[in-house]
């Protein structure tokens, strides 16, 4: 890598679904970006304990703790980190409750992995 380049974003996947999780990882790390994986919402709080990361893809249905927990930690912690939410949920009022600790909310299947890897490019342009 040429030294003059940019140190590749960190993205943190939190997903329980290890499939999802290989593609994600294989798409993003493909568009540059530096990967971590946690598969509930516990693990991906320590995590975020011992490191920052430019952006999260959060799941909201998990064993252990699922999204909402982990945005509510976040917030309690003052943890700003961008979150987009990726979920199969598609009801009105988790949309409204993701959005309220401002996150953006996406349905998995509405979404392609291209789609997703552009989304965090706007995001953190905007950053």
């Amino acid at each position: 890598m040429n030294p003059s380049t940019t140190q590749p974003k960190k993205i943190l996947i939190v997903e329980d679904e290890g499939a999802i999780v290989r593609s994600m990882t294989l798409k993003l790390v493909s568009s540059n970006f530096d990967v971590t994986a946690a598969y509930n919402g516990a693990d991906a709080l320590a995590i975020l304990q011992k490191g920052t990361f430019d952006l999260i893809l959060l799941d909201l249905m998990m064993p252990k703790m699922d999204g909402f927990g982990v945005l509510e930690e976040m917030k309690a912690r003052g943890d700003t980190t961008p979150v987009i939410v990726l979920t199969n949920l598609s009801q009105e009022e988790d949309k409204k409750r993701v959005e309220a600790y401002g996150a953006r909310y996406f349905v998995k299947s509405n979404i392609s992995l291209s789609q997703i890897v552009e989304r965090i490019k706007e995001i953190l342009a905007a950053q």
